[in-house]
């Protein structure tokens, strides 16, 4: 990773900023080992209020149940500028926290209270919070760390993740908390990491980007760097921030509709987007929302077992990531963990149709899955959440988090509604639509994202820029470009 020394107030600072993405992967994977027990509640409960509910009625109020938090997602994603340019990066994810303990509070108390309502509106609630952590966690990450260490730093906000999903899967079992008693204290433990997130971050830096740029407390902000870096020479990059601010100066505050508009930001909210994207329509998700069903299908017997053991390989693999994409750049990580995928998602599709005709295929197939996880912690899992706070620079990011969050929350939330439909018409060939978008996926990073491996914010910024001015150039005076320009002489930009 280097030779930029990792001191013990950035290894505090980006650890306990991740609670916020611990916090989105618990409350993703908790839903799913009770669903049993929380479908015996919403018929217990609805049943004492409308006498014998119909079963559709049921089956809506728990969709609703697991929905509603991606709901909540987008609506929290896209508010992150809201928040960062009046609150800081720090005090944001201090404030939100309260959303937390009161989504928390909501499920834990629901069965209590004999309400729905509570848990319907409880999964809500954190789904809000879980959505404008997406966005403060990778900022805030991308912010305090140094240059050298920004892509393994920015991986540990999915290393949260994946731990978060983990413990949910283990904390659900019914030997633990996943029992018709204790199941709304599986839900309502939330509560815990946001009341220590609550105390830790006093003993937190603000992020010296946004204290600088927007604060203008150089001072401060060089002492923080200083800090945090473990280094007195920091003027370098206080220069480069106070470029950025000096550019800011000239620029009114960017928009959400100024991201598509103004042409120097089209192409890096384009790549923010088709990465998250990348991420979601993966087909990560529905293996994930689906493996014990999957791993049922390929005669597992105690599946539940083998999807922690999935969630094993997740966080493993994404600690290898870790350390790779610092030397093997986030272009490649990505195109190897899609084209990986692509692969792993058509030995699956083969091994769920063979599965009847030879029992050995079930090996294959579980093989698969574990391969296929594997792959997107390696490159679709943790690149696409940092390396959009690398696109964009101070003044935009808060906008662009906002956007790209929305847009992983929007396809999480049609990806978790049709998968089951798609699967209940076409069966294992779903793996085929996957392998479609991962191989679309895979071409578009090849022609279109850039390295950021080693290179600033402004390097990254103006890059754009000048591909901007580029075309710009060429659609203003084509026939005095066209005259000028010669084989190789066009306008680019070195990644």
């Amino acid at each position: 990773m280097g030779t930029q020394k990792v001191t013990a107030s950035l290894i505090f600072a980006i650890t306990i900023a991740a609670i916020g993405s611990f916090q989105f992967g618990y409350n993703t994977g908790v839903i799913n080992a009770p669903e049993t027990i929380i479908k015996d509640f919403i018929n217990h409960t609805v049943g004492k209020t409308v006498g014998d509910p119909p079963a559709v009625l049921l089956t809506t109020l728990w969709s609703l149940s697991v929905a509603i938090f991606s709901v909540g997602g987008m609506i929290g994603s896209f508010s992150v500028g809201l928040f960062v340019n009046r609150f800081g990066r720090r005090n944001s994810m201090r404030i939100v926290n309260l959303l937390a303990i009161a989504g928390g509070s909501l499920m834990g108390f629901c069965k209590l209270a004999e309400s729905v309502v509570m848990l319907i509106l409880g999964r809500l609630v954190i789904g809000l919070f879980c959505g404008l952590s997406t966005g403060f966690v990778p900022m805030y990450i991308g912010e305090v760390s140094p240059t050298a260490l920004r892509g393994a730093f920015g991986t540990l906000h999915q290393l949260g993740i994946v731990i978060g999903i983990l413990v949910a899967q283990i904390f659900g079992l019914n030997v633990i908390l996943g029992t018709y008693d204790l199941w709304p204290v599986l839900l309502g433990f939330t509560i815990l990491p946001a009341v220590l997130q609550i105390a830790a971050l006093p003993f937190c830096p603000e992020s010296p980007r946004f204290l600088l740029i927007n604060r203008k407390e150089e001072d401060n902000a060089k002492k923080i760097l200083q800090r945090l870096w473990g280094t007195q020479d920091v003027s370098q990059e206080i220069q480069e921030m106070k470029d950025e601010g000096a550019r800011m100066a000239q620029e009114k505050q960017v928009t959400v509709l100024e991201l598509f508009r103004v042409r120097s930001y089209q192409q890096p909210i384009l790549i923010s987007i088709m990465l998250q994207l990348s991420q979601q329509l993966s087909g990560i998700n529905a293996v994930f929302y689906y493996s014990t069903g999957i791993f049922k299908d390929a005669g597992v017997e105690k599946p539940v077992y083998a999807t922690i053991g999935a969630g094993v390989v997740n966080t493993v693999f994404t600690v290898v990531s870790l350390f790779l994409v610092e030397r093997a750049g986030r272009r490649t990580l990505h195109m190897i963990g899609l084209g990986g995928m692509a692969f792993c998602s058509v030995l699956m599709t083969v091994s769920l149709l063979l599965r009847s005709s030879y029992n050995w295929m079930s090996f294959i197939c579980i093989g698969a899955i574990l391969v296929f996880v594997a792959f997107f912690e390696i490159g679709p899992g943790p690149i696409p959440w940092f390396i959009v706070a690398e696109l964009f620079s101070q003044g935009p990011r808060p906008a662009a988090m906002a956007v790209a969050g929305c847009s992983n929350w929007t396809s999480n939330f049609l990806v978790g509604l049709l998968f089951p439909l798609i699967e209940n018409y076409i069966g294992a060939y779903v793996f085929i639509i996957f392998t479609v978008f991962l191989v679309t996926f895979l071409l578009f990073t090849f022609f279109k994202v850039p390295e950021t491996r080693g290179r600033t914010f402004e390097e990254i910024t103006r890059s754009f820029e000048g591909q901007a001015q580029g075309a710009d150039r060429v659609e203003k005076g084509p026939i005095v470009e066209m005259n000028s320009m010669q084989p190789g002489k066009e306008t680019s930009v070195d990644f």
